[in-house]
């Protein structure tokens, strides 16, 4: 009797290693899109197939197929890129995107508004900066996170060590990207998928590497993290977690996010051992059935932490001693001036929602263009879609800072609350938006600014974070206020979260136009003026007033208000 399958597993074990006929669909010049099998499989190698959905009645209307684009997502661990790659990323996003640069909460750039034509002169352009987009997307290990700043320490610098060995140890090693995009050798024989195996994971894989007590990371919201333990700068070994994930389905009580369990403590050399065995246990226990519930969160909470953990420990060799204490402080970026431990000084700039581009109010692009063309060290993204100009001189420090001011990337004007947020891309191009994001979440932190200024709360930080829909790319489910996408103007209000990334946020009120959302969210405004105290923030001050209750197992609950 046949085996009932996810579509896409079918999919993925007739690819052919990854191949598809991509070939064929990139050179059919009928249709700006790919073939729908071919769409799956561009996934893995870096890109998503979308369409403007601002116009697509419209081209209904005259009988004209959606207005297809791409977006492709690079592969850049720990966010780092030197002052030279990052001229390239910005050329090839001028030239062969629709000339903006997108910062992504996976610490990665990604392009958008690729055309079918462009997508392989694209591809080749990066990689001739000695950038891919191999796990950028699809059914594998994505891009791994880590302290966006290896230079603050010489801890940093080795755990960054460790974030890169991790994301190249956990490439798939078909030949397919290399033969399709970078006109390869053809390879004749059989490939060596010994981690993935030919139908990959059943969902994407989110991994990322702390250091305490920055969680800039949110380390708690991926499928596998490794928190650095350090005595002094000498990195002795890492908590491991796993389990995390953000996406959940509306109104369904199977799904929910999930902060990560603790696995143990390891020594370094054996992260790459326990990061292979925790990725071969969700590909050989994971639910290919429903895509839905295929995350390793579903896995570990069918099979059971204790069980779980054994299969890690036979797979790798690795006994998991007790984990070691650590402190989280923060979960967001430090702005301006600050020194490394090299004597170099880095500046943190604020990106608003991640979108570099030259617009009427401030020139990014250009700006960012500029300081690469001066600076010799490097870019680095954070995984709250800012971005780090780093390693620099002394002597070329006021340079720099002039070049930002006139760009408009160096302002006095982001309250504290808008630098602690984020919202993802959404409408008019993710085909999973249900309302507004990026292009909405400007105007409704203006609104909440000027709501703070007359509650007397302005100077108070809030994590506020907007995602189109519940898939959760911006995390706001960690949020103190966590805003998610119900429909057309429409958002699930989320609040409790602790401004650490170690609490979910409850669901507290269901489906509220952006009155409602403002109305309620004054309310709350009013009581955290007047019970709150001084240092308590905003997350904690409802979870202390008893507004929300702490969300102990999100999979009891979460869809219920509070």
């Amino acid at each position: 009797m046949d085996i009932e399958v996810n579509p896409n597993e079918i999919i993925k074990t007739n690819s052919r290693g990854l191949r598809g006929t991509l070939k064929e669909s990139l050179a059919d010049e009928v249709s700006g899109a790919l073939a729908p099998a071919d769409a799956q499989i561009s996934k893995f190698h870096g890109f998503y197939e979308q369409d403007d959905r601002d116009v697509r009645r419209e081209r209904q209307v005259q009988f004209l197929e959606p207005y297809y684009s791409f977006m492709l997502r690079a592969r850049l661990p720990g966010g780092v890129c030197s002052a030279q790659q990052w001229l390239a990323i910005d050329e090839v996003g001028r030239e062969l995107g629709n000339g903006s640069i997108r910062l992504t909460t996976r610490q990665t750039f990604q392009y958008h508004g690729i055309l079918k034509k462009n997508l392989k002169p694209l591809i080749k352009r990066i990689n001739q900066a000695m950038i891919d987009s191999i796990g950028g997307c699809g059914d594998i290990n994505r891009n791994v996170l880590c302290n966006p700043n290896p230079e603050q320490s010489a801890l940093h610098q080795t755990v960054y060590g460790w974030a890169r060995r991790i994301s190249e140890h956990l490439l798939p090693r078909t030949r397919a990207y290399h033969e399709i995009w970078l006109d390869g050798e053809i390879q004749s024989g059989g490939e060596d998928e010994s981690i993935y195996g030919n139908t990959y994971l059943p969902r994407k894989f989110k991994t990322a590497v702390a250091v305490p007590p920055h969680n800039d990371v949110d380390v708690y919201t991926n499928d596998l993290g490794f928190i650095a333990i350090a005595e002094g700068d000498e990195l002795v070994g890492f908590n491991v977690v796993a389990g995390g994930g953000m996406g959940v389905t509306h109104d369904d009580p199977s799904t929910y996010p999930r902060l990560a369990d603790e696995l143990g403590f390891v020594s370094p050399e054996d992260v790459i051992a326990v990061a292979e065995a925790v990725v071969t246990t969700q590909r050989d226990f994971g639910n290919r059935v429903s895509r839905r519930h295929a995350r390793l969160k579903y896995t570990i909470d069918r099979m059971g932490l204790d069980d779980f953990v054994a299969q890690v420990e036979m797979r790798s060799g690795v006994r998991f001693r007790p984990s070691r204490p650590v402190t989280f402080t923060s979960q967001g970026d430090r702005f301006g001036w600050a020194a490394d431990a090299d004597g170099s000084w880095y500046l943190t700039l604020f990106i608003e929602n991640g979108r570099v581009v030259d617009a009427e109010q401030s020139q990014l692009m250009s700006g960012l263009r500029k300081i690469a063309q001066v600076h010799t060290g490097e870019f680095r993204i954070t995984p709250s879609q800012n971005l780090i100009i780093a390693g620099v001189d002394a002597a070329d420090k006021v340079a720099i800072s002039t070049l930002a001011r006139e760009h408009g990337l160096l302002t006095d004007g982001p309250s504290p609350t808008r630098l602690e947020s984020i919202a993802c891309v959404a409408l008019p191009t993710c085909p999973q938006a249900m309302a507004e994001g990026e292009r909405y979440f400007p105007a409704f932190i203006d609104a909440i600014d000027e709501m703070a200024r007359r509650k007397g709360i302005e100077r108070q930080p809030i994590v506020i974070r907007m995602t189109g829909c519940p898939n959760g790319c911006a995390r706001p489910y960690v949020a103190e206020i966590g805003l998610v996408g119900k429909g057309p103007g429409r958002y699930n209000l989320l609040i409790g979260g602790d401004g650490v990334g170690m609490r979910i946020a409850r669901l507290y009120r269901k489906n509220l136009n952006e009155a409602e959302l403002l109305n309620t969210i004054g309310e709350l405004f009013e009581r955290y003026a007047a019970e709150g105290s001084p240092e308590e923030r905003f997350g904690d001050f409802t979870v202390r007033a008893g507004i929300v209750q702490p969300l102990h197992n999100p999979a009891e609950g979460f869809h219920e208000p509070a």
